[in-house]
């Protein structure tokens, strides 16, 4: 029975009764009238009417009452169980179903409500047969790479790693899987360092490769950070959901690297033996006493000299470099002036100053500065490489500046200006690497002095930074500890 037949029965049956009770009232009032008051009749017939007003009424009173109760029921059961079905559907129950047989509307809704749910049912199964499917194959690709991987989202739990970051971090899987990286990483030291980068405010730009061991021999590995992203919704910024740390395994890289540390050390040494020979022969050669030479052999013992002098210097360089990189760089520190610093620079740059007409001013406070505990043979060094390029890319008869400052937070910054033609802002950061020159540099140079200076400065703690525009010069800054 559908609902207009029900609530059409319902009136009718309510409308019935009514009409029965006005009736019957108004038959027994007709009986009652006709009847004299004075009659031994009247009393009975007056009893007979109410009572069976009364029993009407009560007849009247119980049918509204089950109506009352029946209908509304009958009505709302079928909309309450087509609402906690929708809710099923809507919590992902996909497999719920409805079964109203008793009312013809809700059955029809219920039917088709039912092959809603089905057809929700297989599009869900296949859906999530795809989902495992390309998960099961993303989770093939990254354990098939043979560089570690770990992914983290933004709230740093770890949502998937592959066996050979598994391996070196010496965990388990099902132990780390959905799990607070920072949690693990307080009993595993590798992880507490790759995740260091990520949680640390200020990450190093620098990052010295990892030496973990791992297959049984020590290895070296560089970690790489990517974040990843995906667009935003309506056209908004890219959102950020999570990190991918990637492990690149360098240990071939290094193996060649410390032998060509080693090789480069030991060809320096070799080197210089016979180019001390070469100035030795050469000063016998000058000497007077054997004998004069020509104005041409003097230009050749010149060049000779010259070409020695640079090659001695280049070799000594090589052995810098191989010291800090072999990480058998010894520092000496004592209390050094800076000052002494600068005469150290300005005397052994002076010949080549006079050369080219160069003016070295010193810019040094009148008030009292403080003294740096470091090594003075290498920050002298330094600041002597420091005023030589500043001379060198500097046009004749110009000047430059050397000096030192203290700054309010306890720094001594020692720096040399020049007025030349001043570094593309490209290669501010790459003129500190090993052996690299800016294009279109006439001048002669190895390419490893500022690269040493600065490895000499951070032995110490220190920075070495460079300020230069294009037609202004360059300022070089060296920031020490007082």
């Amino acid at each position: 029975m559908n609902i207009k037949a029900k609530l059409t029965i319902g009136i009718g049956v309510l409308v019935a009764m009514i009409i029965l009770l006005v009736a019957l009232s108004v038959v027994n009032l007709q009986i009652l009238t006709a009847t004299e008051p004075d009659s031994p009749a009247a009393a009975p017939g007056l009893n007979r009417a109410l009572l069976w007003i009364a029993i009407v009424g009560i007849i009247c009173i119980g049918i509204g009452i089950t109506m009352l109760i029946r209908l509304p029921s009958s009505i709302n059961k079928p909309i309450k169980e087509l609402t906690d079905a929708i809710t099923e559907i809507a919590n992902h129950n996909y497999e719920k179903r409805l079964n109203i047989k008793d009312n013809q509307e809700f059955s029809v809704v219920s039917e088709n409500f039912n092959r809603m749910a089905q057809r929700l049912a297989d599009y869900h199964a296949s859906t999530l047969a795809q989902m495992m499917s390309a998960k099961k194959y993303m989770e093939t690709i990254i354990n098939s790479l043979s560089d570690p991987i770990i992914g983290l989202n933004n709230e740093m739990k770890i949502l998937f790693i592959n066996d050979e970051a598994l391996n070196i971090l010496n965990l388990k899987r099902e132990e780390i899987l959905n799990q607070a990286a920072q949690d693990i990483a307080l009993r595993n030291d590798l992880l507490r360092r790759l995740i260091r980068e990520l949680v640390g405010e200020h990450p190093r730009e620098k990052q010295e490769p990892l030496k973990i061991y791992a297959d049984n021999k020590e290895s070296y590995f560089q970690a790489k950070y990517m974040t990843i992203t995906q667009p935003g919704k309506n056209g908004k910024a890219p959102e950020k959901k999570g990190y991918v740390i990637m492990l690149k395994n360098i240990t071939e890289f290094k193996e060649l690297d410390s032998a060509k540390t080693t090789f480069i050390s030991t060809i320096s040494h070799e080197l210089k033996t016979p180019l001390s020979a070469i100035l030795m022969s050469l000063q016998l050669l000058e000497d007077k006493r054997i004998g004069a030479l020509n104005p041409e052999q003097e230009d050749l013992s010149n060049s000779i000299k010259e070409n020695t002098e640079r090659l001695l210097n280049i070799t000594s360089e090589l052995l810098n470099m191989t010291q800090v990189e072999a990480g058998k760089l010894q520092l000496k520190p004592k209390i050094t002036k800076p000052i002494e610093l600068i005469d150290y620079a300005i005397k052994a740059n002076r010949v080549q100053a006079e050369k080219f007409n160069i003016q070295i001013e010193v810019e040094y406070p009148e008030d009292k500065i403080g003294k740096l505990f470091v090594d003075s043979e290498k920050i002298a060094w330094v600041l002597t490489n420091l005023l030589s390029n500043a001379i060198r890319y500097s046009a004749e008869n110009s000047r430059v500046i050397i000096g030192a400052c203290q700054t309010q937070d306890g720094y001594i910054e020692l720096y040399v200006q020049d007025f030349g033609k001043g570094i593309d802002p490209r290669y501010h950061k790459s003129i500190f690497d090993h052996y690299f020159r800016v294009p279109g540099t006439k001048t002669q140079g190895s390419g490893l002095g500022l690269s040493i200076s600065r490895d000499f400065v951070e032995a110490h703690s220190g920075t070495l930074t460079v300020q230069s525009e294009l037609g202004k010069g360059s300022t070089f800054t060296m920031r020490l500890k007082a």
